[in-house]
C-alpha cells in the first residue's frame, strides 16, 4: 500500500484510511494496522480511564478531611499515574505515528491537527498535576504524623489540581471524539 495507489484511487480507501482493497492481497498489513490501532485504542482507553479514577478517589479522600486517608490514597494515585497513565500516554505518538505511516494519514488533516494540539494541551496540565499530587501526599503524611489538620498549603494545592484537571481531562475528551468523528 503505497501513497500513490491511494491518490490514484481514492475511493479505495476506507474511513480507517487503509486501503483494503490493496491489502486483502497482504493480509498481514491488515492485521499490522489493526493491532497497532488496538495498542492506540487502549491506549486512550487507558488515559481515560485512569483520568477517571484517578480523579474520584483523590475527590473522595479529600472529602474525608482525613490526613491518613489522603497519604495513603494520595500514593496510590501518584503509582498508578506513573504506571498506567504515564506507559499510555508514551504509546499514544509511537502508535498515532504507526498508524498515519500505515493509513497514509497527513497532518494537514484537521481532526489530526487538533487532536495534536488538544495533547499538547492535556500533557501541559497533566505534568504539573503529577508534581501536586505528589506534594499533597507528602503534607498529608506529615499532617497525619504530627497529628494536624491539613495546612493551607495542601487546600490550595487540591484546588489548583482540581482546576487542571478540566483542560487536561477536557482535552482527552475531546481527543477521543476527534479519533473516533474524523471530522473534515
Amino acid at each position: 500500500m503505497t501513497e500513490g495507489r491511494l491518490a490514484q484511487n481514492p475511493r479505495r480507501r476506507t474511513g480507517t484510511g487503509v486501503d483494503v482493497a490493496a491489502a486483502k492481497g497482504d493480509p498481514e498489513a491488515m492485521t499490522s494496522y489493526f493491532l497497532v490501532k488496538y495498542l492506540h485504542v487502549l491506549g486512550a482507553v487507558v488515559i481515560l480511564g485512569t483520568g477517571i479514577g484517578i480523579a474520584f478517589f483523590m475527590l473522595m479522600a479529600h472529602r474525608s478531611r482525613d490526613a491518613a486517608f489522603i497519604a495513603r490514597t494520595a500514593a496510590i494515585v501518584v503509582t498508578a499515574d506513573m504506571l498506567f497513565t504515564l506507559s499510555a500516554v508514551i504509546l499514544q505518538p509511537v502508535t498515532g505515528g504507526i498508524l498515519m505511516m500505515q493509513s497514509a494519514t497527513s497532518l494537514v488533516e484537521h481532526w489530526l491537527a487538533a487532536s495534536l494540539l488538544l495533547y499538547a494541551i492535556a500533557g501541559l496540565f497533566w505534568i504539573p498535576v503529577i508534581f501536586m499530587q505528589i506534594e499533597m501526599r507528602d503534607l498529608a503524611r506529615l499532617a497525619d504524623a504530627a497529628g494536624q489538620a491539613l495546612p493551607p498549603r495542601y487546600h490550595a494545592l487540591f484546588r489548583r489540581w482540581f482546576l487542571f484537571g478540566i483542560p487536561g481531562f477536557g482535552s482527552v475528551m475531546a481527543i477521543l471524539w476527534l479519533m473516533i468523528a474524523k471530522p473534515g
